[in-house]
């Protein structure tokens, strides 16, 4: 059943989904009911973490003749978000402990089954060797497998084994953020509130934290921000020497990386990013997003008039749609140069503020067209701290 519940973006209205913890959660309500005597149910309902009751069509419902096991599945429904598990069926069954099974907290154990993926590398929510189930959609599962056990007055005298399980889930795995994270051959099943807002901040930005807590969980005390992909392939082609220091992506969250790297205790942190982005950075803006804030020829006539520029050549900048543009009025003025020395020393400087001594930090600034434009001045000793440490 479609959920009714909306958030907005701007002006567009966006309606609301469910996570593959509360389908799971759901599948697992109906299931239970199935394995302990009731008629095959035509919906499950429940209220989520955040308060909000869902309800969802039961699908391929499964008994086995002596009662032993029982199977059904929820359709994840994503709303209006861009989710790759959209469409899925999210199965649970449920069964009785064998001999030698024993529950995790709640009484009830909880397992991953097709397309649920086992955690294989630290630093992620359930430990190596656990199904990738976590732990607000377990809570939620062991909720509903109580709720079913107290509508018949009693539990049953052996633990409930809840076999949690998405066909295809290998297939889309490869496309969410699982592979930059070491995760392959199926899903995770996630979410804190139980509903999906159509907006995939939150979710980006957990993204975001996952994998700065892991490459932390592996060890690593050096770490590499870049925005996105020019980043990126920026580094591989021009920084080689950092290959074996950890990169992840930010996205336009700079700040809330930043925050990240000083949380899970990492030393070093080297900003390597294009001007575009970083431009804005200059200006004390951590989330680059264009809606947020789009002071690019701002920050740069700012820092070219502090540098002896012209009237006439802030006017020019002003009128520049694209800081390649920039760059070239700069150049045909002699001010490339002390201009983006001048903007990255800026860009440093307010890293440097949001990091409150958590961590030294520097800054590589480029260009698609020019490639390296500048760099912080501690860079070059920070870079070969982090190379000497991927030595060792």
């Amino acid at each position: 059943m479609t959920l009714e519940r909306y958030v907005y973006a701007g002006t567009k209205r966006l309606r609301c989904g469910y996570t593959t913890g509360s389908c799971a959660a759901l599948a697992t309500q109906a299931a239970c009911r199935m394995l302990l005597g009731e008629p095959t149910p035509e919906r499950a309902s429940l209220v989520t973490p955040n308060g909000v009751r869902v309800e969802a069509d039961v699908l391929d419902a499964a008994r086995a003749i002596d009662g032993t096991w029982a199977r059904c599945a929820v359709r994840k429904d994503g709303g209006d978000d861009v989710d790759a598990t959209d469409g899925l069926l999210v199965y649970s069954e449920v069964r009785f402990a064998r001999e030698g099974e024993e529950p995790s907290a709640g009484g009830v154990v909880i397992l991953g089954g097709e397309g649920v993926v086992r955690v294989t590398r630290p630093g992620l929510e359930q430990p190596v060797g656990e199904a990738a189930i976590n732990s607000v959609p377990r809570t939620m599962i062991i909720e509903q497998v109580h709720v079913v056990c107290a509508g018949h007055d009693e539990r049953p005298e052996r633990p409930i084994v809840v076999t949690v399980s998405v066909p295809g889930g290998a297939e889309v795995a490869a496309r969410t953020f699982n592979p930059q994270l070491g995760i392959e051959g199926g899903i995770s099943i996630l979410g804190t509130t139980g509903i999906v807002e159509p907006r995939s901040v939150a979710a980006l930005v957990d993204s975001i934290e996952l994998e700065v807590r892991q490459r932390a969980a592996e060890g690593a005390r050096d770490l590499v921000i870049v925005p996105g992909n020019y980043g990126r392939d920026f580094v591989a082609a021009h920084l080689p020497q950092l290959e074996g220091v950890p990169l992840v992506s930010c996205s336009n969250y700079l700040g809330e990386a930043l925050d990240f790297a000083a949380r899970h205790g990492f030393e070093r942190v080297l900003l390597v990013g294009h001007i575009g982005k970083l431009a804005k950075v200059a200006a004390g803006v951590m989330n680059t997003h264009s809606r947020v804030a789009d002071c690019r020829c701002e920050a740069i006539c700012a820092h070219a008039a502090m540098a002896g520029a012209s009237q006439e050549v802030a006017h020019q900048i002003m009128a520049c749609a694209t800081t390649e543009a920039c760059l070239d009025v700069l150049d045909k003025a002699g001010l490339l140069a002390p201009v983006m020395a001048s903007l990255t020393a800026a860009i440093a400087d307010h890293v440097k503020r949001r990091a409150a001594g958590a961590y030294e930090s520097a800054v590589v600034l480029f260009s698609q067209v020019r490639g390296e434009l500048a760099r912080s001045a501690n860079a070059d000793a920070l870079i070969g701290r982090m190379v000497s440490g991927a030595r060792h």
